[in-house]
């Protein structure tokens, strides 16, 4: 074929590729059903809806007040509130001072726990205050959560699971999320062990993690692109663990520059209630952790039971999620999944007999935080804009639409009993400061947390031996981007 021919050739292979793709866009553009034109938003609906709000004087009143205040204070009920109170009928012996903070990062859940294990501590050391070190422990879920994601892009890529599908994507939305849960912090404890608050004090960045986070997220990323490549050569086991290894050379010193670096081992020096003083070290932090934690708190003697009523996954199962974990060669995610009624029988077994609980729900419904109220009643969201939010949908509806998951972990640390025996409503330790609630605490009806609440953290000698029995079994997968695997910040 001759020059001009060509020319022409391609010129009409051009025209007709140029037709077809204009024929296909055109075939692929969505068009409105004929009968959903009637949804549209037109002039004559507007004028209705303005007409039919301002012939309302309940109406014009609500709108004065909410724009000028908070509409969430403005639905606060002063009924509810006057019915509440800090009185409980059983109450853990001693609450820990000082309250603590977690300001500006997702830490609840390692503040919650330590909070819960430096009670019993307090007692065995005859203590008026104390705090564990929540840095210390941030510090090494950094590290080994960083480590754990370069290993799941590996794993992924082993898996065949393409970068832009879904699960990748998820694990790319946010590579180091502060939040956790009890099984990742028996990981950290159980390797690292604990310190005192004073041997490794807050930093800048662990109270304000935002901007080391932003560091962490981009060059994860960044990183995450490197390993693929790799993958795509089919490389030895040898090159791949060099290759993370290299790179988290590179994320233990962001992670350093920003929290500092814990100490091999630390002195505790300290004044006992009777200004005794004593000394303990120098000790490294697990052996802390084994010889004077350990045989008052072993956290791995508690148990995680949570309830998701979900008719596609079904009670005295296990469960764990994809993907989710935070130490290599750690214990996995796992979940023992039980009716809401049996969590608040364990919780208040543990109550009576002195022993805080770990727990997790989504504290921001019906939640009235300057107050410290968690009330399924403390909002009247009907009376003001004449619509009800927030415990419309049922639980289960509520996990399988998106509007509720697990947020926050905080500790209860006292419960009151109805005429029948059943938990009425609870005292929570929270982690955000004395400036909310009852100096930092706050009061739980049982019905919020039947609605709201996900899990507790018991020991195992307040769980039936049926209940026990479903953690030999094999857990059921759940996709990473489950709602019970959302993180506790």
């Amino acid at each position: 074929m001759d020059g001009p021919d060509m020319l022409q050739n391609a010129a009409d292979m051009e025209t007709s590729i140029t037709k077809s793709v204009a024929k296909l866009k055109k075939s692929t553009i969505l068009k409105p059903h004929p009968e959903s034109c009637s949804t549209a938003i037109t002039q004559e609906k507007l004028d209705k809806w303005r007409k039919n709000f301002y012939e309302e004087p309940k109406n014009v009143l609500a709108q004065n007040v909410c724009s000028r205040f908070d509409p969430f204070d403005v639905c606060l009920s002063r009924k509810t509130i006057e019915s509440i109170n800090h009185v409980f009928t059983y109450k853990v012996e001693m609450e820990g001072k000082p309250v603590t903070n977690q300001k500006n990062s997702g830490r609840c859940w390692l503040f919650a726990a330590l909070n819960c294990i430096r009670l019993p501590f307090m007692k065995e050391y005859n203590l008026d205050e104390f705090e564990f070190s929540q840095s210390y422990l941030f510090y090494w879920d950094k590290i080994e959560r960083c480590n754990y994601f370069l290993n799941n892009i590996v794993n992924t890529s082993r898996r065949g699971e393409k970068v832009d599908g879904r699960l990748v994507s998820f694990l790319l939305t946010d590579p180091t999320s502060d939040g956790g849960q009890w099984d990742m912090l028996v990981n950290l404890i159980t390797k690292h062990g604990l310190m005192p608050k004073k041997s490794f004090p807050e930093s800048f960045t662990s109270e304000a993690s935002q901007h080391m986070n932003a560091v962490l997220r981009s060059k994860l990323r960044e990183y995450a692109k490197v390993l693929r490549n790799l993958m795509d050569t089919n490389p030895s086991d040898e090159e791949i663990n060099d290759k993370i290894n290299n790179i988290m050379a590179e994320i233990y010193k962001v992670v350093g520059i920003c929290l500092g670096i814990p100490a091999e081992k630390f002195t505790w020096e300290y004044y006992d209630k009777a200004k005794a003083y004593h000394s303990v070290g120098p000790i490294k932090p697990v052996e802390f952790y084994n010889t004077m934690v350990k045989p008052i708190f072993n956290v791995e003697d508690k148990v995680c039971l949570v309830t998701d009523p979900r008719i596609s996954n079904p009670y005295s199962q296990a469960y764990t999620v994809d993907c989710l974990g935070n130490v290599i060669g750690g214990r996995p995610v796992l979940y023992n999944n039980q009716p809401v009624e049996l969590l608040l029988n364990m919780v208040t077994a543990s109550l009576k007999s002195g022993e805080a609980v770990w727990f997790g729900c989504e504290v921001s419904k019906r939640f009235a935080p300057k107050q410290g109220i968690e009330d399924l009643n403390i909002h009247d969201f009907k009376l003001v804009f004449d619509v009800d939010i927030q415990k419309t949908l049922c639980k289960a509806d509520r996990l399988i639409y998106g509007e509720s998951s697990m947020t926050h972990a905080m500790l209860f640390t006292a419960v009151s009993l109805d005429e029948n025996g059943s938990p009425k409503k609870l005292r929570v330790e929270n982690s955000w400061g004395e400036e909310r609630g009852e100096k930092g605490y706050l009061v739980m009806t049982a019905d919020w947390f039947k609605d709201f609440g996900f899990e507790v953290v018991v020991d195992k000698k307040f769980v039936p031996e049926d209940v026990m029995r479903v953690f030999e079994m094999d857990p059921i997968v759940l996709p990473a981007w489950d709602p019970m695997g959302t993180l506790a910040q």
